[in-house]
């Protein structure tokens, strides 16, 4: 794992604008129906990574003004909740991300949220580049910080390790520190027992 120093990776020498996929109408890339742009590229190299093979910047396809056009377009149905961006690293994709993110807040206000997955910190962000913190101000949750083995639980909600969080971004920019989303409620494990008379 890589931990960088505050602006040392900086998108415009990484990026290639690409994507590694894009999953509309998604129900695990977070609350409700969403869109999911996966971006290629990220530096923080975690151990056990479920995405390794789109760590490199040039993997997937060009982001395209059609993409981009269908996107809006799938957005634009009541029953999608927001769209997703993830990786890869969308703050060392900030060209695409920003991009994306502007139209959808000018096509669709506040209506639709907007979700993020980082290996960077809140902390670390608020330290970052213009380009990085642009985007931190539109989105609406962060899921933060880099994924590590040793932390690893499956019953974390929309995340893998412990050490990540789940936070209100808005609310976070406001109070100047790190807040929890509301909503964020983790399993344990327990398991209600089915009663095999009701499924007959």
């Amino acid at each position: 794992m890589r931990n960088p120093s505050p602006q040392e990776w900086q998108s415009e020498e990484y990026s290639h604008k690409k994507i590694a996929d894009y999953k509309p109408f998604m129900f695990v890339d977070g609350e409700g129906v969403r869109n999911s742009l996966y971006v290629s590229g990220c530096l923080f190299a975690c151990e056990g990574c479920f995405n390794k093979a789109i760590q490199n910047f040039r993997y997937g396809t060009p982001y395209t003004q059609e993409l981009e056009d269908q996107i809006i377009e799938d957005l634009s149905h009541d029953y999608v909740q927001g769209l997703t961006l993830l990786g890869g690293e969308p703050f060392l994709n900030t060209e695409v991300c920003l991009q994306l993110v502007r139209r959808v807040r000018a096509t669709f206000g506040q209506t639709k949220d907007i979700w993020s997955w980082s290996g960077y910190t809140f902390e670390e962000l608020l330290l970052e580049t213009e380009d990085k913190l642009e985007l931190l101000h539109t989105i609406d949750i962060l899921v933060d910080g880099r994924f590590e083995l040793s932390k690893r639980n499956l019953n974390l909600q929309f995340r893998g390790s412990s050490n990540q969080r789940i936070l209100d971004v808005p609310k976070s920019l406001e109070a100047g520190q790190a807040i929890i989303w509301e909503k964020c409620v983790d399993t344990e494990r327990q398991y209600e027992q089915i009663d095999k008379q009701t499924l007959i």
